[in-house]
């Protein structure tokens, strides 16, 4: 199932700088910053376009991806452990067998969020192979380019059809 409208369209009227502090128990340190996501039109499908400001902790294993509106309220949180994802937004929870099942059912594609801790960190996935390219490497039938990672910014693309773009800016780490 799709998430509900309301929450798809404050996605994509998301900007700003704020982020909340995952709840205690979540591994590893937080990466936050703001993300644009574009999916391009393809099969009769309209260009998409989402924004928010995000809070990644963790790892795939038992992680947690925050989004948040400009001004602080959180729009959706998922929280990811062995055996499934629970997708809490204000329309109420639903559960997902996996990450890529969530991705699928709130964007109508499949988004490699499970490499996505590793890739904001500017290292690849230990999970899949990865090949070295000019500014980044590529994994996952996706470019990941690092060349500005020591600045803040992150691209990610998927080439193939759909072309799927991250765009990515970090907070600095306090």
């Amino acid at each position: 199932r799709r998430v509900p409208a309301a929450c798809r369209v404050s996605l994509a009227r998301l900007a700003g700088c704020a982020s909340l502090r995952p709840p205690a128990g979540v591994p590893g340190a937080p990466i936050s910053g703001r993300l644009a996501l574009q999916i391009a039109a393809h099969a009769g499908e309209p260009a998409r376009h989402y924004g928010s400001t995000f809070e990644l902790q963790g790892d795939a294993g038992a992680g947690m991806l925050t989004l948040t509106t400009p001004l602080g309220t959180t729009l959706a949180r998922a929280h990811g452990r062995p055996g499934g994802v629970a997708l809490v937004t204000t329309e109420g929870e639903r559960h997902h067998p996996d990450l890529d099942a969530m991705t699928r059912a709130v964007f109508g594609e499949t988004l490699p969020l499970a490499a996505l801790f590793d890739w904001l960190r500017a290292r690849p996935w230990p999970a899949a192979p990865s090949e070295a390219v000019a500014g980044g490497f590529s994994q996952l039938g996706w470019h990941i380019d690092i060349a500005r990672h020591a600045e803040g910014w992150g691209l990610l693309q998927r080439p193939q059809p759909p072309v799927v773009t991250l765009r990515v800016r970090l907070e600095p780490a306090l």
